[in-house]
């Protein structure tokens, strides 16, 4: 769960649209549901993550880097 505490962010569910996040924005995703977050093109983004662990510790699956060319900002 991203909640940002300044800048600007994007967020996105895998199949999803991107969502524009901002400070006091907070974002739930379900555990195992695959997604990215972080700033927007051309901004800075700082956030805090909590996040759970499973039965063996591992508290994330971390997919590809996320590009700004791989995203597109809602208009």
């Amino acid at each position: 769960m991203p909640d940002v505490t300044e800048g600007t962010g994007l967020c996105q569910r895998r199949g999803g649209s991107i969502e524009v996040i901002r400070p006091g924005d907070r974002v739930f995703f379900e555990p195992g549901e695959e997604h990215w977050h972080g700033a927007a093109p051309d901004r800075f983004m700082t956030h805090l993550a909590m996040q759970d662990v499973d039965d063996e510790g591992n508290a994330a699956t971390w997919g590809d880097h996320v590009t700004a060319r791989s995203t597109t900002a809602p208009g």
